[in-house]
């Protein structure tokens, strides 16, 4: 078997114990996740910035005994810093280029991973779709035509291309779950604290914001938690500490689970027969594992809610455009796109006292939330409405004419409520996803599994949402249901090597 075919076949787990054992060496993986790259990149478009001389030096000289020692790697184009690669945000605003590594890129240098190339996303990953002005569109291994979800999307279509076989993600309201329900791969949204941002940053997005990986198996997403989690000097707070390792729950059986299903739409709007098809599948997998599942409704999470975390984010990105615009010393909103000039002018619109309120009423809906649902296990509920969507297509209801036109008639006059804005924006930018940005507020574990195909062949994965900081029962339900599904050697087929 070639290396290539191997790469595109094995998990991160598999190819560590290959190197382990002598059979591969770090230098043929790295070497052939290069070629790799360079024969479905200009299919995909799901990188940044290549950093293949790096990793070929570093292959050369990486500790064999590290857990994953060789295992190619990919880290996103966002909120992480490498030293000496250039952080592009998605944007055509000037690149940081740090001269230092994050903490989370120290561990995993030392975890033995060789990051070959920085992975696409959409501008400061506001858009659950990979489209940039700067860098393109990403497309999905599994049909071109198609997205690969965001803003961890160039991540996922490297990993799904077999490129990598995990790769480093953040989710700050399903840009991890997101992208892995639309390629058919596991995503861990981890809990609040669980991974450090620092020394980049203390907490993103009021802590909405958490990084770690989309993955091949589940077994590896469990595997890569252990070797990153626990805070740093400088985290600002820190999850509760595991029982044992993440490992260890990803490879026991979960014994019989209590489940809910939340089936409706919080934003009250359409879902696709194929994604309650998709949810469908998923509730008869955990009866099939032995497990009692119920139904249930969270009416703590409507539209309210929903607009409530748009505007905290709006004020975010209204921040984050000052702060850009002091690094490189001049405005910048005229250098952004539109979607992203549209949320940091209503940022900018919001009083400090609203932004206060509205986080404080999104953390009242959140401790509710978990309180009701503290009996269950998991919740299973959908990630997207609708099954991965045509490229280009969040731009087809022109959502950011419709939001810049209202913007200017509500500075101009004052005369909407801020709220009721958003009322209109919601359906106009939230039709696709409707679900994950529940578990970025309250600060829960959710993870993205893969369970259906849809009739054109694409992949729609759903999600359970777990205690907060209780990943290990989630990674156990998880690798069951994987195992019983059958999912841990589909692979995207129009990326086959020969």
């Amino acid at each position: 078997m070639s290396i290539e075919r191997l790469l595109w076949e094995e998990d991160a787990t598999t190819l560590a114990d290959l190197v382990r054992r002598g059979e591969v060496s770090p230098i043929e993986l790295v070497d052939a996740a290069i070629a790799r790259a360079e024969r479905v990149n200009p299919e995909i478009n799901a990188i940044a910035e290549e950093t293949f001389e790096r990793a070929r030096e570093r292959a050369k000289t990486v500790d064999r005994g590290a857990p994953l020692a060789g295992v190619p790697f990919a880290i996103k184009d966002l909120g992480i810093a490498q030293k000496g690669v250039p952080t592009h945000g998605g944007s055509c605003i000037p690149a940081f280029v740090p001269d230092f590594d994050s903490v989370l890129t120290e561990r995993y240098l030392a975890a033995g991973l060789i990051p070959i190339a920085t992975s696409t996303t959409p501008e400061h990953g506001l858009r659950l779709m990979t489209e940039s002005a700067a860098f393109g569109i990403t497309r999905n291994p599994w049909n071109t035509g198609h997205t690969t979800g965001g803003s961890s999307g160039g991540a996922a279509a490297l990993v799904a291309a077999g490129v990598v076989p995990v790769a480093h993600a953040s989710d700050g309201g399903g840009s991890i779950r997101v992208p892995s329900a639309c390629s058919g791969l596991v995503g861990l949204k981890t809990s609040r604290g669980r991974v450090p941002l620092s020394p980049l940053v203390s907490e993103s997005w009021y802590g909405f914001v958490v990084d770690h990986a989309v993955a091949r198996s589940v077994r590896d997403s469990a595997a890569l938690l252990d070797l990153t989690h626990g805070p740093d000097p400088l985290a600002p707070y820190a999850a509760r500490p595991p029982k044992g390792t993440f490992s260890d729950a990803a490879a026991r059986e979960p014994g019989r689970l209590r489940l809910a299903v939340y089936r409706r739409s919080p934003l009250g709007l359409e879902i696709s027969a194929e994604t309650l098809a998709a949810l469908d599948t998923a509730v008869a997998l955990a009866r099939e594992g032995g497990h009692d599942v119920e139904e249930i409704d969270l009416p703590m999470i409507g539209r309210d809610f929903m607009a409530d975390f748009a505007m905290s984010v709006c004020s975010a990105v209204a921040g984050t455009m000052r702060m850009e615009a002091l690094r490189v010393g001049r405005p910048v909103l005229g250098e952004v796109e539109r979607a992203t000039r549209v949320l940091a002018r209503f940022g900018e619109l919001m009083s400090a006292g609203e932004v206060y309120e509205t986080l404080e009423r999104l953390h009242a809906a959140s401790r509710k939330l978990i309180i009701e649902t503290a009996s269950y296990d998991a919740v299973l509920m959908p990630i997207i409405a609708h099954p991965p969507l045509p490229c280009g297509a969040m731009d087809a209801k022109g959502s950011d004419a419709f939001t810049e036109n209202m913007l200017d008639r509500l500075r101009l006059t004052r005369m909407l409520k801020l709220r009721t804005f958003f009322g209109q924006l919601l359906d106009q930018s939230l039709w696709f996803t409707h679900w994950p940005s529940i578990q970025n507020v309250s600060g829960q574990p959710s993870i993205a599994m893969p369970v259906h195909v849809t009739a054109a062949g694409l992949p729609l994965g759903i999600q359970a949402a777990g205690r907060p900081g209780d990943e290990e029962t989630l990674l156990s339900l998880a690798a069951q249901m994987e195992k019983l599904s059958g999912w841990t050697k589909r692979r995207a087929p129009l990326m086959k090597p020969e």
